[in-house]
């Protein structure tokens, strides 16, 4: 019978990527971009050119449910 493990972290953040114009690693600024249905939209900005260095979509969380 299979059990099933708990993953260590729920989310990555990231904080260093590589920017496609200066051609460094770069610790980056997290900047909303959209708000959708399925989640919120962020982009990763390099803070020295502000290029886009990546981006990501942060799903919604459902609500906690709660037992009467």
């Amino acid at each position: 019978m299979a059990t099933r493990r708990n993953p260590s972290f729920d989310r990555l953040e990231a904080s260093l990527l590589a920017c496609p114009q200066c051609r460094i690693a770069v610790p980056v600024r997290k900047r909303l971009l959209l708000v959708l249905p399925e989640g919120d939209k962020y982009e990763y900005v390099c803070p020295t050119c502000g290029s886009t260095c990546g981006t990501t979509v942060q799903k919604d969380e459902p609500p906690p449910r709660r037992v009467i």
